[in-house]
């Protein structure tokens, strides 16, 4: 069987990553002002971010039908006997949902995963499968493998501002408010597609010490006796300034040194809920031993 790997920019991978490496990569849809964008093709991060500091109006949104199944129709006629589509967790986007139902309808040709992951830890996801179809597993057990591991990923993210969640309805303006006055910054955590208030700290260096210290924490407990080359570490952000970014991946490196650490932006759908200079950390359980930069 020859079998075709496919996501979208949620995991982070660009279009030119994803044709370098023969993934295949969905636009995720992003709407500002009423207009549609697609990330990448019509809209860049710094567009975004741009229009996220004047405070637009931002949402994003699922992929259309016709979007899915014009790419899957696609591949399948490129010589792939299937493939394997994985998206966002179905606990923060219904477009798993609606693309299993699409699915149902390719007569098995077309393997839609809950992986429950999103960003850098998708992404691990994502290279996972295209390292086990090259090694001649099937959409089945590709399936298998990637679902099994779906909660051994946790992510940790602090926001910058509280402009964007507070749009959200997930925090009052008046606590927004208390919270930019004492400056505290929010750190979120996402398990398993559920996204959840993990702590609240006073400035950006502390948030990024208690980040550390919950991988520090997961790695002592839930990921114990596993060989750091079965792990990644990822690093992400919505960072505007280019060597402020370096310098957090730097940061990360040098506190979890043996470890492979993979950096990207958070796609355009994600920091359109979060907003600008955000800065994450993450660590997940990989199928394979070789990580791509």
């Amino acid at each position: 069987m020859k079998t075709a790997v496919m996501t979208d920019t949620n995991s982070g991978i660009s279009l030119e990553e994803g044709h370098r490496y023969g993934i295949y990569v969905l636009p995720m849809p992003v709407i500002i002002d009423g207009k549609d964008y697609l990330e990448e093709l019509t809209l860049t991060h710094d567009e975004l971010y741009k229009a996220l500091n004047e405070n637009r109006d931002i949402v994003s949104s699922q992929p259309s039908p016709g979007a899915l199944t014009e790419m899957w129709d696609r591949i399948l006629s490129e010589g792939y006997d299937e493939l394997v589509y994985i998206p966002m967790s179905s606990g923060l986007s219904g477009s798993c949902g609606t693309a299993k139902a699409l699915a149902g309808e390719y007569g098995g040709k077309v393997a839609v995963i809950d992986n429950h992951r999103i960003s850098i830890t998708l992404l691990d996801s994502v290279y996972d499968a295209k390292y086990l179809a090259n090694n001649g597993r099937n959409a089945a057990e590709i399936k298998e493998v990637l679902e099994k591991n779906a909660y051994q990923n946790d992510i940790y993210i602090t926001l910058q501002s509280l402009k964007r969640i507070t749009k959200t309805g997930r925090i009052t303006a008046a606590g927004a408010a208390i919270a930019t006055v004492l400056n505290l910054k929010p750190i979120l955590k996402i398990q398993g597609g559920k996204l959840d208030a993990y702590a609240r700290v006073r400035g950006m260096a502390s948030a990024e010490q208690k980040m550390f210290e919950a991988v520090h924490s997961d790695l002592e407990s839930k990921y114990a006796g596993i060989p750091k080359n079965k792990l990644s570490i990822g690093a992400a952000g919505t960072m505007e300034d280019k060597r402020a970014a370096k310098q957090w991946v730097d940061k990360v490196k040098a506190e979890f040194t043996g470890y492979k650490v993979t950096y990207r932006p958070l796609s355009c759908s994600i920091a359109c809920h979060i907003g600008t200079n955000t800065q994450g950390v993450a660590v997940g359980l990989t199928a394979r031993t070789l990580k791509i930069d």
